[in-house]
């Protein structure tokens, strides 16, 4: 069995239009959790089993598994069909991994590094800045639609989602906006909004 922990226009959104893509709904029990937000509403929900208190997690058959780029890689592994992310064996399965962790080792730091204005010497060297992630992004969009070339995967699921939570951090380079455009324009961007916004609501007028 298959546990997701969501709460509605959060990081969690992004494994919830994962669920969509690989469509795997009858496969996921969804929980609906409050957390803690940076505007100060909301608070740690009892019924979260994560040790921060945050989202997503995801438990298999009683096993956790947390942070965004490992439930991704998790589920993609586990649900091949979609062809969203390259299995082991695969040529570009190393591009894959490379991603999915350059987000959380790099582009999430340099966001809210930039957002904070964090520009201490030691960050800088650490994470680098906005300009050399906008660099790298569109040194792979200059030669193909996608992260991972011609076809739309996880990995672009993972990089674009801050860039559509936060439209400001998005890199004004056309190679990038013209990305973001092409991976917004998927069914899946449309539903688990409005899934959110269902689910908002009903936590407004519950």
């Amino acid at each position: 069995m298959l546990t997701l922990y969501h709460s509605p226009f959060t990081r969690s959104s992004r494994i919830i239009r994962l669920v969509e893509e690989l469509g795997i709904w009858s496969e996921v029990d969804i929980r609906i959790v409050d957390i803690t937000r940076q505007d100060g509403s909301g608070g740690r929900d009892p019924a979260n089993p994560h040790p921060e208190g945050k989202v997503p997690l995801l438990v298999h058959d009683g096993v956790e598994i947390w942070e965004s780029n490992a439930i991704i890689l998790y589920l993609t592994d586990l649900f091949p069909g979609a062809g969203l992310g390259p299995l082991p064996g695969d040529p570009q399965r190393g591009r894959y991994l490379s991603w999915l962790a350059w987000y959380g080792n790099v582009v999430e730091p340099v966001i809210v590094g930039s957002v904070a204005g964090i520009t201490h010497p030691a960050y800088g060297a650490t994470f680098r800045g906005m300009p050399e992630m906008t660099a790298r992004l569109v040194a792979a969009l200059d030669q193909a639609p996608f992260l991972m070339g011609e076809q739309f995967s996880a990995a672009d699921l993972l990089l674009v989602s801050p860039f559509t939570w936060f439209p400001a951090s998005a890199p004004d380079h056309p190679a990038v906006q013209d990305w973001i455009a092409r991976c917004e324009a998927r069914p899946s961007a449309q539903r688990i909004a409005a899934y959110d916004a269902g689910l908002k609501a009903g936590q407004a007028g519950a």
